[in-house]
C-alpha cells in the first residue's frame, strides 16, 4: 500500500511540474516571438508575414489555455511580450503589407481587442 501512495505522489509531481513548465514554456515561445520579429520582421514578406500573424494567433490561443494559472505578474509580462508583438507586426504592415494581409490582420484586431478588453476586467 505504502508503494501506491508513493507511486501517486510521484505522479502527481510531476504533473504539477509538467503543467508549470508547460505554463511557463507558453511565455518563453512568445518572448522568442517578440525577439524574431524585433530582429526579422523588416526582412519579411507577405508569406512571412502570413505566417507571424498565425502564429500570434497560435500563441495566444495557447496562453487562454492557462490564464487561469498565470500569476499577475506573469500576466502582466505576457502584456508586455504581446504589446511588443503586435508593434513589431504593426509596423510591418504598416510598412507595406497591411493591404495583402488584412484577412490576418482582421484577426490580430482581434485578438487585441480580446486583449485589452481582458485587461480592463
Amino acid at each position: 500500500m505504502k508503494k501506491v501512495k508513493i507511486l501517486f505522489s510521484v505522479m502527481a509531481l510531476m504533473l504539477l511540474v509538467t503543467s508549470c513548465t508547460t505554463k511557463q514554456g507558453v511565455i518563453n515561445q512568445l518572448e522568442d516571438f517578440s525577439y524574431e520579429l524585433r530582429d526579422n520582421s523588416r526582412y519579411y514578406d507577405v508569406k512571412d508575414w502570413e505566417k507571424a500573424g498565425n502564429k500570434f494567433i497560435k500563441l495566444r490561443k495557447k496562453i487562454h489555455k492557462y490564464e487561469f494559472d498565470y500569476t499577475p505578474e506573469e500576466k502582466s509580462q505576457i502584456g508586455k511580450l504581446e504589446g511588443q508583438c503586435a508593434t513589431y507586426m504593426a509596423k510591418g504592415a504598416k510598412d507595406g503589407m497591411f493591404d495583402k494581409l488584412k484577412s490576418v490582420a482582421g484577426e490580430i484586431e482581434g485578438v487585441l481587442k480580446g486583449i485589452f478588453s481582458g485587461m480592463t476586467e
